[in-house]
């Protein structure tokens, strides 16, 4: 939760959407995130998304666990529905709000460390059951609120700013939800809001559990050792009475990039990511073609983005469990609560 807040007045002559509303009317409270953090490109693309959608902003519950993934929710559509949840848990608190009511339309935004760390399970039981939902991760891969550690999405053999080495395997939470049957499945760039607003466009209106893996560089990790102008070296050399930190402002990192190519971003501490766009003639419709693509461009380096996977015939969990059309928070006790006689009629059919 932030202190700052915008202005409430806007300009009379800015742009809106069929609702009347203007870009300004889904924004949030002012980001407190390190200038330049990817994850408020994000927070960018999904207010765009939405205003574009003209969703009003009281039919969408957004929803978010601990990170500074989860903070972001707190910087778009501030007229929304929200739910910070503790680490690791917004999955099932998502799961509960959507059978409870499903005429909101949810968006899970969460982490590298929040979704395939401490909440791997319960990512996997959200997507498995085909959760009607927008679940973004913004993957940065460490621990950006506690100095940086490796997140389970860090690629074996990389380096953290220390020049520690990650001995583990990386979790590929793409791979993930294609084989636990997420029916649409995508990943993208925090800086290529040419991509990215589509595709969170297309999963707020898809009809099923919608993931979108978001890489999102984290600025704070320029501080690298050797520098003489570093906090670390400053601590080593200084003898202070109390321990202050900065973060150095930094740009936004950008890509701009056509179908079928290749660019290599490099992030604000040197290393690069090999960014490989689907082409135009991708075919979508494959989850096995899908993971061996993945597979095979891993291979030489690259990471895919763009939309990897779609059903086109995509159901969600209350077409699986056959519920009510009506929201179940608005039905009445005597549907609820039928009585002895409706219980004792069940259960003499399950017997």
């Amino acid at each position: 939760m932030t202190y700052l807040t915008k202005p409430r007045l806007h300009h009379p002559n800015l742009a809106k959407n069929g609702l009347g509303y203007s870009r300004r009317d889904y924004e949030g409270s002012v980001s407190t995130l390190c200038a330049g953090c990817g994850h408020d490109s994000i927070s960018a693309a999904i207010i765009q998304a939405c205003y574009e959608l003209e969703i009003q902003p009281h039919r969408l519950a957004k929803l978010s666990g601990i990170g500074c993934s989860s903070k972001t929710p707190d910087y778009f559509l501030g007229n929304s529905h929200g739910f910070n949840t503790v680490h690791g848990r917004m999955p099932s608190v998502l799961t509960g709000a959507n059978l409870a009511n499903r005429d909101l339309i949810y968006l899970g935004v969460s982490g590298d460390g929040d979704s395939a760390s401490i909440g791997l399970g319960q990512f996997a039981h959200a997507i498995r059951r085909g959760v009607n939902m927008t679940y973004i991760v913004e993957n940065n891969g460490v621990y950006g609120l506690t100095k940086g550690q490796f997140s389970a999405t860090s690629d074996k053999g990389s380096k953290s700013k220390k020049g520690v080495v990650n001995t583990d395997s990386a979790v590929d939470l793409v791979g993930l939800a294609l084989q636990l049957g997420a029916t649409f499945v995508a990943r993208s760039f925090s800086g290529d809001k040419h991509q990215l607003i589509p595709l969170i466009r297309a999963a707020l209106e898809h009809p099923g559990a919608a993931f979108i893996d978001c890489l999102s560089p984290c600025i704070q990790f320029n501080n690298h050792p050797g520098s003489t102008k570093s906090f670390d070296y400053v601590r080593e050399h200084n003898e202070a009475v109390n321990q202050l930190d900065m973060i150095v402002p930094r740009q936004p990192i950008q890509a701009s990039y056509r179908p079928g190519e290749v660019t290599r971003v490099t992030q604000h501490d040197g290393s690069e990511l090999a960014l490989r766009k689907l082409a135009e003639d991708y075919d979508p419709s494959s989850r096995a073609r899908a993971l061996a693509y993945l597979h095979e461009r891993q291979e030489e380096g690259e990471i895919v983005t763009g939309l990897l996977y779609l059903d086109p015939e995509a159901s969600d969990l209350h077409h699986h469990l056959h519920t009510v059309a009506q929201p179940l928070n608005s039905l009445g006790g005597e549907v609820l609560v039928p009585g002895a006689a409706a219980l004792e009629r069940f259960n003499a059919s399950m017997r």
